[in-house]
């Protein structure tokens, strides 16, 4: 399959994954997972024909690795950026002592004025390297990568997640403990 195919792929599984399960007629467990078969029967009947060799190929290859199976794959999810209750099941950690949250210039004002807020999603997401962070940023327009000052955060009583493909989350970041350009 080549890298368009791929590309189209995952962004229908995210979407189906992570915040549309009932454009198919999918059902989610609480902690997100579906079962395999019933996405690509479910997904062939909707007019995507996603067979399992691309499934696992997409899970295996994702650059930002959003999906997962569970150990035997009859069951599969996205490891995070839900805008559907779930529960994830991830335990706090100790973070960093800076995470990096990339954006474009065209919400700063709001930024500065309410901290990071989740919006829609479980939680804020952060990158753990600038990279990672110019990249989200660039998503959206001119980057900006604001440095949220994590360990002091974590200290402060705000719990901090890591998702299995490396992601870091978070609930809210007040303005206080973010360095902005």
């Amino acid at each position: 399959m080549n890298d368009k195919q791929l590309k189209k792929t995952s962004k229908f599984l995210s979407l189906v994954l992570r915040h549309r399960p009932e454009l198919i007629g999918l059902e989610m467990d609480s902690a997100g997972w579906v079962n395999t078969r019933e996405l690509l029967e479910k997904s062939k009947l909707k007019g995507y024909n996603i067979d399992f060799d691309t499934l696992e190929e997409v899970v295996a290859n994702n650059n930002k690795k959003r999906f997962s199976f569970n150990e035997d794959q009859s069951r599969i999810r996205a490891n995070q950026g839900h805008s559907v209750n779930i529960e994830l099941g991830y335990e706090p950690v100790e973070p960093p002592e800076f995470l990096y949250h990339g954006t474009a210039t065209r919400f700063i004002n709001s930024i500065q004025r309410q901290g990071l807020l989740k919006r829609n999603r479980h939680h804020v997401h952060l990158s753990a390297d600038l990279a990672t962070a110019k990249s989200v940023g660039s998503r959206h327009g001119v980057p900006v990568i604001l440095v949220v000052r994590s360990k002091e955060m974590h200290k402060a009583n705000h719990p901090f997640f890591i998702s299995k493909n490396g992601v870091w989350l978070t609930e809210h970041i007040p303005t206080e403990f973010i360095d902005f350009p």
